[in-house]
């Protein structure tokens, strides 16, 4: 017998110690429950609501003036049962980790679904807004549907916008998958839990990073690879990191922040303010006032011409 060849003792060897590595674990497998929200559901959810803010632009649905009721109420109600199916487990994984038993995780689930369909108006009037200031800071931006269609940006707004409605009501795990999987697609990393008003624009983008305790006013814009921040954190006694409190920054109205641009902690940037590129910035910056980098020594040099050797 070949050594290398794969019996059916050696599987069941194999079977045997990644089983014993699942004991005595919690967080990274999650045995014996049913009730963890399941990701790829959630983004066919998501896909759903982009149809709800930006209807005919996913083409999976052909809208016009006379069906687009009956669209909508079609979609509302496939995302009323499958969300609410998805925030029920949510709460029940939170039940299980705070050991409760006392809640109606249904009627709360519930609750909260109906809540973010009723903000559904208010955060398309928010994304409209988004979208008008993507057009207005983009020289090179040709149209709305040119933004909607094709600017990462919007997907990543559009994604947190959903989010932290979610966030605001404590739905546990579903808001972080959903904003986790707009970092993925578009390379902008904003957390649900952050604060954002309205025309917000971020160029181009990747890069980004907005923190959890941010705050962000109106008609801010924001370049690629510009970190919104927390300092390091403090520890307990036992050496653990306290979690909670404010540590990211506040960025008020009408600012902008250039690319590389890395602003930490819990300062506030002054309205009218323009940080520029490849700043470090860890105190607060008052209003109406430019913050840029020292001018760089530019050095020049001639290229010199090669010999040309006759041979």
């Amino acid at each position: 017998m070949r050594k290398n060849k794969l019996t059916n003792k050696r599987v069941e060897d194999m079977v045997g110690e990644i089983a014993r590595t699942y004991k005595d674990d919690s967080g990274i497998n999650f045995i014996d429950a049913s009730n963890l929200p399941v990701r790829d559901k959630i983004l066919e959810i998501l896909d759903l609501f982009g149809e709800l803010l930006f209807p005919g632009y996913t083409g999976k649905r052909t809208v016009t003036k006379s069906n687009i009721n009956f669209i909508v109420g079609d979609i509302l109600c496939q995302v009323y049962t499958e969300l609410c199916e998805q925030i029920e487990r949510a709460y029940r994984y939170q039940c299980r980790m705070d050991k409760c038993d006392g809640c109606d995780c249904r009627t709360m689930a519930e609750g909260v679904t109906q809540h973010l369909l009723i903000r559904l108006p208010r955060i398309r009037k928010l994304l409209k807004g988004d979208v008008r200031a993507a057009f207005d800071g983009d020289p090179a931006a040709k149209s709305y549907e040119e933004i909607v269609i094709s600017y990462p940006c919007i997907t990543a707004i559009a994604t947190y916008r959903i989010a932290h409605e979610l966030y605001l009501k404590e739905v546990p795990l579903i808001p972080r998958i959903m904003t986790e999987y707009a970092h993925a697609e578009t390379g902008i990393d904003i957390h649900p839990g952050a604060r954002i008003g309205k025309n917000f624009f971020i160029d181009h983008g990747t890069g980004v990073v907005i923190g959890e305790t941010t705050v962000i006013g109106d008609n801010v814009k924001i370049y690629q690879g510009a970190t919104l921040g927390a300092l390091s954190f403090p520890k307990d006694e036992r050496g653990k990191i306290i979690k909670g409190g404010k540590r990211h920054p506040t960025i008020e109205d009408n600012v902008t922040i250039y690319a590389e641009a890395t602003i930490l902690g819990d300062v506030v940037i002054g309205k009218n303010t323009v940080i520029g590129g490849n700043v470090w910035i860890r105190e607060s910056v008052p209003a109406g006032v430019t913050v840029a980098m020292p001018r760089a020594d530019l050095v020049y040099t001639k290229r010199r011409k090669k010999l040309k050797i006759k041979k």
